[in-house]
Formats: C-alpha cells, sequence, structure tokens
C-alpha cells in the first residue's frame, strides 16, 4: 500500500472493503475480514489505515451503522460525514405503512434530490410536518440521520451524485457477488479475501472516477485553506 498523501473522501458499506478516493479516481484502500461492526472492530480498522499513513479525510461516506460513526469521530474528528441517502430511505420505508410509502420516498426525494442546501432544509421542514403524527417512527428516523444527510450540498454540485450514497462500495460488492455465484462456495474465508482482491487489482473488476472528479483539486484547496 503506497503512502496516501490526500485522501478526499472515503466511502464504506461494511467491513469487506473500504473505497478512498484520491488522484481522481477511487482506490480500494482496505480489505479485511472482521467478526461484525462494532465500534472496537472499527476503530482498529480505522486505526491500521492512519498507521499505515493514510490521513483523515474531507469527507467520510458511511450507512447508519453506530459502531463505525463513533469510530470515524474518534479517529478523524475533523472529517465531514455524509450518511447514504439510499440507507436511509430503505430505513425511513421499513418503518412507514404500505400506503403512504410512495408519498414518503417521494417526499425524500425532495430533500436528497433538492437544487440546493436551503431548498433542502425546507424540503426537510416539510417532510417533519407531513408525517410526525401519521408516521412518528418514520419522523425520527429522519431525524436519526439528521443534518449529516445533506453534508454533500457543501460540495461542488457535479459531485453529489457520487458523494451521496455509498453506492460504489454496493457496485463493488455485486460485481463479486456476480462473479462467484456459479461456484456454490468458496474453500474459505481467506480465499473469497484474495479473490475480491484479485479481481480489483487485475481491472476485472473496475473503480470509475467520481462524478466531478475535475473539481477534487478545488475541493482539496479549500480544505487545506480552512485547516491552515
Amino acid at each position: 500500500m503506497p503512502y496516501v498523501r490526500r485522501v478526499p473522501y472515503l466511502e464504506h458499506d461494511d467491513l469487506t472493503s473500504r473505497i478512498g478516493a484520491y488522484d481522481l479516481h477511487k482506490h480500494l484502500v482496505a480489505l479485511e475480514l472482521c467478526g461484525g461492526e462494532s465500534f472496537s472492530a472499527w476503530k482498529g480498522c480505522l486505526d491500521d489505515l492512519v498507521a499505515r499513513g493514510f490521513r483523515a479525510p474531507v469527507l467520510a461516506i458511511i450507512d447508519g451503522n453506530a459502531g463505525l460513526r463513533r469510530a470515524v469521530g474518534l479517529v478523524w474528528s475533523r472529517a465531514a460525514v455524509q450518511r447514504c441517502c439510499v440507507h436511509k430511505l430503505r430505513n425511513l420505508t421499513r418503518k412507514a405503512p404500505k400506503h403512504a410509502l410512495a408519498e414518503i420516498r417521494d417526499d425524500f426525494h425532495r430533500i436528497v434530490y433538492a437544487a440546493n442546501a436551503e431548498t433542502a432544509s425546507t424540503a426537510y421542514a416539510a417532510f417533519e410536518r407531513t408525517w410526525i403524527k401519521s408516521c412518528p417512527g418514520v419522523v425520527a428516523s429522519l431525524r436519526e440521520g439528521g443534518d449529516e444527510l445533506l453534508t454533500f450540498f457543501a460540495f461542488p454540485k457535479a459531485q453529489w451524485k457520487t458523494l451521496r450514497t455509498t453506492n460504489t462500495i454496493e457496485r463493488l460488492h455485486e460485481e463479486f457477488r456476480r462473479r462467484v455465484k456459479t461456484q456454490g462456495s468458496l474453500p474459505s474465508e481467506d480465499a473469497a479475501l484474495i479473490l475480491l482482491f484479485s479481481l480489483v487489482a487485475s481491472g476485472q473488476i473496475k473503480l470509475r472516477r467520481i462524478d466531478g472528479w475535475r473539481k477534487i483539486a478545488a475541493v482539496l484547496s479549500k480544505h487545506t485553506a480552512v485547516a491552515a
């Protein structure tokens, strides 16, 4: 693993892999087997990245795992956090009555697909007013994500599609599952790990540049100026 001077974005879906974006491309920066997603497991993972020269990212894109969120806050306290909007929508729909699913989905989309942060905040408030009485569990779940559902609005608009979800990791896992589904089973957990790494390292699974990659230099310059 080469020394990473700057890593503007880090994306997570689960313990299988972590994706970092630097030098305008996405890169697989860690791959390991773990028995669960506890705080201690995640902190150990992030501590290992730091020990290998991985500097704190500008943005960490994560799902709703509480252990990961706590670990990110402790190890990379200055990193911005974006909660995956796809995962949050799934959580909302699980708590919603069937007859309200379409409306709740549309109202959530008005938040995360808003033209700007101000419009998103207005849509967020409207969502709360609309559903607080009939679906309090849905509103409580939305509030659990809070402002971290809207972090991506602080970045260049060209990057919003990439930054608001953990879809990069999802696609990586889908490609892996597609390639192994005909095998029935693998001989060991280590074999699965080696196979996934080999598919990425050989280029059989490709990680394309993030949307709005031309804006990465500007994001880094702004972040450096703020840090200074």
